[in-house]
């Protein structure tokens, strides 16, 4: 996909301890000009896999997710991004369908593709899992990512368009991998709901979860991809519980 007939892009990563996934990443990108990864502290090969591989990384103490990609963006080369975590991959079409809009002489404020969830070795298609679109390409004049510190999102100015193709997201290749991430991040998402000062009762800590599981398993199908798809919604209600209950518990400890 290089070449001088289209405008260069930037591919950032944000990294910590991800020697496990930052390799498959980075060949997935292999078609940007250029390849970026800033890192928080990896006290694993992650960075030596990154430099082995051709890309330029960078030390940057962790700030939240929002703002280290914006930080990552600000450092890119070239004006168009596109962010990728590192158990996430671009597929073949969607690096076209990025070529072929580099190659247009008029692009829109940032583009939208679809996301593809991976759980215990399948693909999902179902639930919240498909199509699940969101903006990770955009140009940075004109975009930035708001600097929340989990459930990060690029706030755009201007349209934004869309792309063929999808970002392949690894979730969990095992259960035990998959309640770790859950315990991380519901620590993070209840401070920041204690932080709002928000109220947190029954209604929440009972009634969401069980509305995300049913929302999730029956009004939009998950249960068409079979135990994947079982584990998916209850991965989904069960981090809407702990969510709430933690930030239930944080409140209480910090009134006493």
């Amino acid at each position: 996909m290089k070449g001088r007939d289209r405008l260069p892009v930037s591919a950032v990563v944000i990294t910590l301890n991800e020697q496990a996934h930052i390799a498959e990443c980075l060949r997935s990108l292999c078609w940007a000009d250029e390849r970026l990864v800033v890192d928080s502290g990896s006290t694993d090969e992650t960075c030596a896999i990154a430099r082995s591989l051709g890309a330029r990384v960078i030390h940057h103490p962790w700030e939240g997710f929002g703002a280290q990609k914006q930080f990552a963006t600000e450092q890119a080369r070239f004006d168009w991004v596109l962010n990728v975590d590192a158990d996430e991959r671009v597929s073949p079409a969607l690096a076209r369908s990025i070529g072929e809009a580099m190659q247009s002489p008029t692009q829109p404020a940032a583009y939208r593709c679809n996301f593809r969830h991976r759980m215990l070795g399948c693909w999902l298609r179902h639930g919240e899992a498909w199509p699940d679109p969101h903006v990770r390409f955009y140009d940075r004049r004109r975009a930035h990512w708001v600097p929340r510190a989990i459930h990060e999102y690029v706030l755009v100015d201007g349209p934004i368009g869309r792309l063929d193709g999808c970002i392949e997201h690894c979730t969990a290749e095992s259960i035990a991998e998959l309640f770790a991430k859950i315990n991380r991040y519901t620590d993070v998402q209840a401070r920041l709901l204690v932080e709002q000062r928000r109220r947190i009762g029954l209604l929440q800590i009972l009634g969401n979860p069980a509305w995300r599981f049913l929302r999730n398993y029956l009004l939009r199908l998950g249960v068409l991809d079979g135990v994947p798809g079982l584990v998916h919604a209850t991965q989904a209600a069960l981090t809407s519980f702990l969510k709430y209950a933690k930030a239930y518990e944080m409140a209480r400890r910090e009134r006493s």
